[in-house]
């Protein structure tokens, strides 16, 4: 096993990467110059489950290759896409020639190392969510893309592409909640267990266990790791931190601007160093930029005691029920929203409030507004610059709850100032034979 990339060897391979020695391959991307109407010849690695709605939304382009560890997962999406070469390894299926364009939708272990590996061969990437496991990951692979503005990338935050998004964040930038300083983001979803599976079951003859482990620590096989709970392990995901932040803390993001924060510091059960916990709260401090003040975030997931964890705005009769969601407070009201929509609190105070007038257009769709910039050179709304901070901060909550203390971070050397014991988990431990 390779041992973590320390700071200096991060630096060294940012540093190549923005100066272009660290990007191999092409150096123009494919699909580039093609007519709107002409199609992308579209690679998808990883098959099934996620990738089924990635899939439906790149359909309508050319399916060329298809890369599953999963021999089941393979021949079913054969069926669909007949014409389409197919691979266990990804690897294998980069060598493709005529691959415009790359969907990756495989568990969040091996997001850096298939991104990064498309992104050096001058494809296009569109990755689901979070864009890595690691910090340090997200780091590297928004440099290779800042390094080649041709390639077209895309994170998987779908609701992104929502209209009621577009309407809480024109709202909070028009002012209509005043100056915003503090936000609440919850969820009631939960991954945990309790530590690392002993049986050890026989691998199924279908499933190619090693390329599935990937750069990730070899271990034995069981079934809770593949095909579905794998995010309850931190060598493979981050917990419901990692699988719902991106979606959620993305909308504070995009209204408020906001990209690293100063520091982290997390309350939750004592860390397990193989399982994610079954609750956690994250506390983040983001600075004032511009005209917009300091803004503390708060998140929630899980359950504590048999009951979800909840802002306490709940409590004292604040808030209407509610699913999941983020609250934003203001110093004129408050703005409750969810994925599909919105609330203006006090409702009394805003009964004769007039909507501000749209000011963000209506999304073509999250895949095909990336599919649109692979062929024109035209912008996504969650390209590898917006998207890696977001899942830098995502990550963050999970470093500094692993750590055990506050965290004082520093985005421009990726350190925590007062906490050497965070350097562990912001780098990927790659097993031998796997690097980016």
């Amino acid at each position: 096993m390779t041992p973590p990339m320390n700071r200096r060897e991060f630096l060294r391979k940012t540093s190549l990467a923005a100066t272009g020695v660290f990007f191999i391959g092409k150096s123009s991307s494919f699909g580039q110059g093609k007519s709107p109407n002409e199609k992308l010849n579209i690679a998808i690695i990883g098959v099934a489950n996620r990738a089924v709605s990635n899939i439906l939304g790149v359909q309508d382009q050319n399916v060329v290759a298809l890369c599953d560890v999963d021999q089941n997962y393979l021949n079913a999406a054969q069926k669909r896409f007949a014409g389409a070469k197919a691979y266990a390894d990804f690897r294998k299926l980069l060598e493709q020639k005529d691959v415009d364009a790359v969907v990756i939708s495989t568990a969040d272990h091996t997001h850096a190392v298939a991104t990064v590996g498309a992104l050096q061969t001058g494809r296009h990437v569109y990755c689901e969510k979070p864009l890595t496991r690691t910090i340090s990951e997200a780091r590297i692979i928004s440099k290779l893309a800042a390094r080649n503005k041709k390639l077209a990338t895309q994170m998987g935050t779908q609701i992104h592409a929502g209209e009621n998004y577009r309407r809480v964040v024109e709202l909070v930038q028009a002012g209509a909640i005043g100056k915003v300083r503090e936000v609440h983001v919850w969820v009631g979803s939960v991954y945990t267990a309790p530590g690392r599976p002993t049986e050890t079951p026989p691998v199924p003859g279908n499933l190619n266990w090693d390329l599935w482990l990937g750069p990730a620590p070899e271990r034995p096989y069981h079934p809770d790791y593949h095909p579905k709970w794998w995010r309850k392990y931190w060598d493979f995901g981050g917990g419901t931190l990692a699988d719902m932040g991106c979606h959620h803390i993305d909308l504070s993001h995009w209204a408020l601007g906001l990209r690293y924060p100063l520091a982290v510091e997390t309350e939750g059960p004592k860390p397990n160093p193989e399982a994610t916990p079954e609750w956690l709260i994250a506390r983040y401090d983001y600075p004032s930029v511009g005209g917009r003040p300091p803004v503390k975030l708060t998140w929630y997931n899980g359950e504590r005691d048999g009951k979800q964890v909840l802002p306490p705005h709940f409590n004292n009769g604040q808030l209407p029920p509610w699913g999941a969601g983020t609250l934003f407070i203001g110093d004129k009201g408050m703005l409750l929203a969810d994925y599909g929509k919105h609330l203006l609190l006090p409702e009394q105070d805003f009964k004769d409030y007039v909507t501000p007038k749209r000011t963000i257009p209506a999304s073509i769709g999250h895949h095909a507004e990336w599919v649109h910039a692979c062929k024109t050179g035209g912008p996504t709304t969650c390209d590898f610059d917006y998207a890696g901070a977001l899942t830098e901060s995502v990550l963050l909550g999970n470093v500094a709850y692993r750590a055990g203390k506050r965290i004082e971070w520093n985005p421009k050397t990726l350190k925590a100032k007062n906490c050497p014991e965070a350097e562990q988990f912001i780098h990927h431990k790659y097993r031998r034979g796997w690097s980016i």
